[in-house]
């Protein structure tokens, strides 16, 4: 990949996302926007990445604060919410139109988007799975967004033996090396977002 062209003033990358993004039970500097922010600095991005994760927040607690987040500058949205919803079981319509409210907002101001998803579980039958997991993907392609299709791909993946010293203790969180893997889940495209973003002939998407 080419190296990024320096820029007058970083570009803000904003995280809006629940507890993964805000780092819950870790330290400030060994959550996920921290390691993100290392992770892309250390590969020659000018970005600021603004840690906009409230926890326990649904994708409606996003859709609700996303315009006054957004009033602070941003040049590239980061969109990882959905995970919260599905611990509540919450109708994938309503997730469908709030994911779709913060995408126009984005859209709104021009601004570049990742989408990163958490496909369902099977617990909740394949009729619910089916209908949450077709909102990423179909969002993305509508509003020219960006899709990782999971988040968690890189701890997922692993074999369970693998997971030792990923996870905290409520099976759920992350830890710092946890944080990281995501972090390398998201780096890339957010590089190349970021790149998009500093490239007036690139437009968003």
């Amino acid at each position: 990949m080419a190296a990024l062209p320096a820029s007058a003033d970083p570009a803000v990358l904003v995280a809006l996302g629940d507890s993964l993004t805000q780092g819950y039970g870790l330290p400030p500097e060994d959550g996920l926007v921290p390691q993100l922010q290392g992770w892309l600095t250390d590969r020659g991005a000018e970005v600021t990445v603004v840690n906009a994760g409230v926890s326990g927040d649904t994708t409606a607690g996003g859709a609700a604060r996303i315009g006054w987040t957004l009033e602070g500058g941003a040049d590239v949205l980061l969109i990882a919410l959905g995970g919260n919803d599905l611990l509540r079981g919450l109708p994938p319509e309503e997730t469908r139109a709030n994911v779709t409210a913060m995408l126009e907002a984005a859209q709104a101001k021009d601004l570049p988007v990742l989408l990163a998803a958490i496909p369902a579980p099977g617990n909740f039958g394949p009729d619910y799975k089916a209908d949450f997991d077709a909102i990423w993907p179909e969002l993305a392609a509508e509003y020219g967004a960006v899709l990782v299709p999971n988040m968690l791909a890189g701890l997922a993946d692993l074999p369970p033996e693998a997971r030792t010293g990923l996870v905290q203790s409520d099976g759920i969180h992350p830890t710092a090396r946890g944080a990281a893997i995501i972090a390398e889940t998201l780096g890339p495209p957010l590089l190349d977002l970021i790149g998009q973003a500093g490239d007036p002939a690139q437009g968003p998407g």
